[in-house]
């Protein structure tokens, strides 16, 4: 049961990854990918590393996901300005 629910998240991690790149949106594109982020720190917590799930969760999803917005927010203002 556990290896079906491993493989099912695995197959999440990789269509937000492909789904990130593919998009023609840049603010799907980066919420694709810290959905990607995510999946992948539940996959390291199943893997029993809960450092590097909490590690990836906080840098990988959380801050990479902020520092790309506020960079598409800068984009945008300065397009404008």
């Amino acid at each position: 049961m556990t290896d079906i629910i491993f493989l099912i998240i695995a197959l999440f991690t990789v269509t937000a990854a492909l789904y990130a790149m593919l998009t023609k949106d840049r603010t799907v594109s980066v919420l694709s990918a810290g959905a990607a982020g995510l999946f992948a720190s539940i996959l390291f917590l199943m893997m029993a590393a809960p450092d590097v799930a909490m590690t990836e969760a906080a840098i990988g999803s959380g801050l990479t996901t902020f520092i790309f917005f506020f960079a598409l927010r800068k984009i945008r203002s300065s397009r404008n300005g």
